[in-house]
């Protein structure tokens, strides 16, 4: 029986019907007006029409008609509903397919099924299944097909019928090893369905990959089949026909060479490329690697990173891993055999360069470095100075990190004008606004984090900086802020003291110092404070200080936390200057002052790669392949120093004069789902402390084997270094200058002595060696875990400039296969709970604390296992802190937690809000419960431009837009 109402014609439009009644619809808006004016509508007979928005309107209030009757239909508040799921409809549709294109009827119908559903109203959503359900029976019935049967394909201009046994070949060879998870018939008919008469070629090839990629959530081997299908795109777009997998084997041969000549001729490569052996080259490429990606990955690089001439791309992926080698190895005296052993590292990925090196590696601008630190004199020249070197920097890619604390403060007195400082506040607006505006041509927005030490006059307005409310012209909404912190500070909070803020113009000494010095200064400055030799003085107490850090850090997710003295005292470099403040992402510890500009060049070990088997037959690290591995990435990161294209001088004087680089990890994550071990664990923490002393021993010894090559760094001598003082040792010169407020294990387990007695004869090639970045591009490049993260969630979709892209724990899924749970019923659990598989009945204890989400871990677990990293590394580390039941007493306690644990610096705190959606299934739901307690206000989500729900997060979750490739942080 057909639902009243509900009849559409049996020439089957995208939803044809007659109008409905008198104001049970909307006026008709023009495809421009929603953006829809490159899309189509494929009927079931193939046939091609115009995409009309007002026929989803048309049909959602038909299905309202059936339900609810004519009036109830036209009341306000279902006219009103009808629109605002029609709008949710078409912008699903266009996510989907940003680039445009046509979009299957049934396509359209599921996602206003998913918005009936979604808005809660079940009965109009039911009576709309049914409909389509009957409406289906009369066409199988009536024999009809849903897909076209006669289709011709249009390519280069000529038209000729679709090769149906070609493209059936095509996706049976991108399931092949993978037939066991996959349904390549289903994906075929997927395909079909999308496809009609005088369909572009390119609209075949694109509905094939994305005809896998919607069926990723059903199992993570499709992720793979995607990527495939993409790569097929690819190669057609780069080599102008088809070319198969397997005859990419000496098709790749071929091809390099007439690549490097393009890409030169482009002017994009540097011509010394075409002074390489490319044969020998060539034959080194190994096509077979193509399929290690999956889709996000693959698709990344499609996007952003492989080089085109006018749009059109000119580099596949193992050329794009040898173009990046060879930049790598222009210095070097054997350039094949090093390009060579670089493109292996990078191509089996088990070493990843940061993204301004694989952008610019071999080009003609070869910038090539991640972060760069400045220190901001206290004069206008040197402001204006300090915003010109950031608008040049931020041309080429650089992040930055500003050190603001020697501008003297709002109130204090300025001697060219006999006036009164307007402090750091207006210069800093002028500072987001340069961020905004120098963007790398429109390829990523300008990226900066402003430093400022605690004791700072203008700490409390710093501190405002990026709240939503106030005076506009005194807020910086598109840029970074972090807190400097003294340790001084801390015991005074510790102690429950007060604690005294100065302008810098008349404490100049202070910004140098650090420790003991620093200690003693500071009371000089507050016994001349109390006999009223200051012009500008403020005491308060420091627990009122600490709270307002904590609770802006909570409200808008700024400033960082970040603490100056065991960033200083730990310091190998503590003889050549002053580390001011760290970069962007936290991980940068490194010395800046007027004259010089710190560089660090970045790069991550996939530890993922490097775990095997041992001997008890459990899962291990590496060591042999990590020393290897760590050898080589090394090398190619000091070559970067040399190569390095430096914007501006103090930088490059600055690189050359210290050689630091920082080399991190990525995957870690995924090797405690190997090890089937629970972050939230003593043996999380123990894992931590192992993999980062064995690779902070691997770094520091090909460090001294590139001294012994190449040369000691020259400003070596006097350095921690040279006194026989190892990053680890370095914890007894703090625990001597806080005399008390430090709990880290000193547990080793490497031959560290061979080490120094090795320093001791060669040096050091590299200041400083170690440093964890987010890594969340390049994670994604590789298909692991990013950084040092926990699991965010086990499925989610993940947003970016490519699209949008559901991710599932292939590690989770293979567990819940082995004990039959993987399922729809599953799958659909998962997505209502946030990818938490700790709210599902049915799911095993043991596999709810192995895969233990970020939010439903103790953030206290997280700064253990960086407090034994910490330990091992010379620089710092890029350290996310997420809190579900956020609160004023909470937050204090980690904070502080983090300081005694010897922490350099954190990153986000990320928090669930409390507009976070209540799921229980009797329990869990108190997951998202932010009580208020200890001083903190519950606010809701920040809105502010540097937080996105992205990632799939539940509404209300602060969150970074740290997979936002806009932002420097994914790097």
């Amino acid at each position: 029986m057909e639902t009243p109402g509900m009849h559409t014609s049996t020439t089957d439009t995208a939803f044809t019907a007659p109008a409905p009644t008198a104001g049970a619809a909307y006026p008709q808006e023009s495809a421009t007006q929603h953006g829809v004016a490159e899309y189509k509508t494929i009927r079931r007979n193939g046939s091609v029409v115009p995409f009309e928005p007002m026929k989803i309107t048309v049909a959602m209030t038909k299905a309202f008609l059936a339900v609810h009757g004519g009036q109830g239909a036209a009341s306000a508040r279902i006219r009103e509903l009808v629109q605002q799921m029609t709008d949710v409809v078409v912008r699903q549709l266009m996510r989907r397919k940003p680039e445009g294109g046509a979009i299957h009827i049934e396509e359209i119908q599921d996602q206003v099924e998913l918005a009936l559903m979604r808005s809660g109203e079940h009965d109009v959503a039911r009576a709309y299944v049914l409909y389509r359900e009957m409406r289906s029976r009369e066409r199988a019935e009536r024999g009809e097909s849903d897909v076209a049967t006669s289709i011709n394909v249009v390519e280069n201009g000529i038209t000729q019928p679709l090769d149906q046994g070609k493209l059936k070949a095509l996706i049976k060879s991108a399931c092949k090893g993978l037939e066991q998870f996959t349904d390549a018939e289903h994906i075929l008919a997927e395909t079909q369905k999308n496809l009609y008469d005088g369909v572009p070629a390119e609209e075949v090839r694109k509905s094939a990959e994305l005809s896998a990629r919607q069926l990723i959530e059903k199992d993570p081997a499709y992720s793979y089949v995607a990527a495939r299908l993409l790569l097929n795109r690819l190669r057609f777009e780069v080599l102008g026909e088809e070319v198969s997998h397997e005859a990419m084997e000496t098709r790749y041969a071929d091809y390099f060479p007439g690549f490097i000549k393009k890409g030169v001729e482009a002017e994009l490569l540097d011509p010394t490329l075409l002074q390489f052996d490319l044969a020998k080259l060539s034959a080194a490429l190994k096509h077979e690697r193509d399929y290690q990606f999956g889709y996000l990955g693959l698709q990344t690089l499609f996007d952003r990173y492989f080089l085109h001439i006018h749009g059109h791309r000119i580099e596949l992926p193992q050329a794009f891993y040898m173009r990046v080698a060879m930049g790598l190895a222009l210095n070097e005296i054997d350039r094949e055999a090093r390009t060579i052993e670089f493109y292996n590292v990078l191509s089996t990925f088990d070493f990843m360069s940061s993204t301004p090196t694989l952008f610019n590696s071999g080009t003609l601008r070869s910038q090539l470095s991640s972060c760069y630190l400045t220190t901001i004199a206290d004069d206008l020249d040197g402001i204006y100075e300090g915003l010109k070197e950031n608008a040049l920097l931020s041309k080429f890619a650089g992040g930055l990190g500003n050190d603001w604390t020697p501008v003297r403060a709002l109130g204090s007195h300025i001697k060219g004008t006999n006036g009164k400082s307007q402090g750091i506040v207006p210069f800093l607006k002028v500072v987001n606004d340069t961020a905004v505006a120098v963007n790398q041509g429109g390829k990523r927005k300008g990226a900066v984090c402003a430093y400022l030490e605690s004791w700072h006059a203008d700490i409390e307005e710093f501190l405002d900086l990026r709240k939503n409310t106030g005076d506009d012209r005194r807020r910086t909404h598109d840029m970074n802020t972090a807190n400097w912190v003294p340790d001084l500070l801390m015991k005074r909070v510790m102690e429950g003291a007060d604690w005294s803020l100065f302008s810098p113009s008349e404490t100049p000494d202070l910004h140098d110092l650090y420790g003991k010095a620093f200690e003693e200064a500071y009371v000089r400055y507050e016994a001349k404070a109390a006999r009223g030799e200051m012009r500008v003085y403020k005491k308060i107490p420091a627990l009122q200080l600490w709270r307002k850090m904590l609770t802006m850090l909570f409200e808008t997710g700024h400033p960082w936390i970040t603490f100056k003295d065991p960033c200083n005292i730990r310091s190998p470099q503590q003889h050549m200057g002053v580390v001011h403040s760290s970069n962007l992402c936290t991980e940068i510890t490194l010395n800046t002052n007027d004259s010089e500009i710190a560089v660090c060049n970045l790069g991550s070990v996939n530890l993922v790669n490097h775990m095997v088997e041992g001997p008890d037959g459990k899962p291990q690290l590496d060591n042999a392949k990590l020393h290897r591995t760590i050898k080589t990435a090394m090398r190619m990161l000091d070559n970067v120093i040399d190569i390095n294209f430096y914007p501006v001088k103090k930088a490059r004087n600055s690189n050359l004069r210290h050689r630091p680089v920082g080399m991190g990890i990525m995957g870690f994550q995924d090797c405690l789902h190997i090890q089937r071990i629970p972050y939230a664990s003593d043996a999380a923490v123990e894992f931590a402390d192992r993999s980062m002393e064995a690779i902070a021993f691997h770094a520091y010894w090909a460090s001294t084997e590139l001294a012994e090559e190449r040369g000691k760094y020259p400003s070596y001598n006097g350095s921690l270094w040279d006194r026989g003082i190892l990053p680890h040792d370095s914890l007894d010169l703090l625990a001597e200058a806080r005399g008390g407020y430090l709990d880290v294990d000193r547990t080793t387990t490497q031959d560290w002595d061979s080490l120094r007695a090795r320093i001791k004869q060669y040096g050091m090639r590299n200041s400083n060696c170690l440093a964890i970045a987010p890594t969340a591009t390049i994670a994604n490049i590789v298909g692991v875990s990013a950084s040092i993260e926990p699991t965010y969630q086990n499925l989610f979709v993940k947003s970016n400039l490519s699209g949008e892209f559901t991710v599932t724990n292939e590690y989770l899924v293979k567990d819940l296969k082995e004990r039959g749970l993987w399922d729809e019923v599953m799958v659909s659990d998962l997505k209502y709970f946030d990818g938490s598989l700790g709210r599902i009945d049915r799911a095993p204890q043991d596999l709810r604390e192995i895969y233990a989400t970020a939010f439903e871990i103790d953030p206290k677990w997280l700064v253990e296992c960086g407090s034994r990293r910490q330990k091992w590394i010379d620089q710092a580390q890029s350290l996310n802190l997420y809190m579900a039941n956020a609160s004023g007493k909470k937050l204090d306690e980690l904070y502080k937690h983090a300081w005694v644990k010897g922490l350099k610096t954190t990153y986000y705190l990320r928090t669930l809000a409390a507009t976070s959606a209540e799921k229980s299934t009797g329990r869990g739901g108190e997951l998202n419960a932010v009580p208020v307690d200890g001083g903190l206000s519950a606010a809701p989500a920040a809105t502010g431009s540097s937080y996105a729900a992205g990632e799939g997060a539940s509404e209300g979750a602060k969150f970074c837009s740290i997979d936002n490739p806009e932002c420097e942080a994914c790097q």
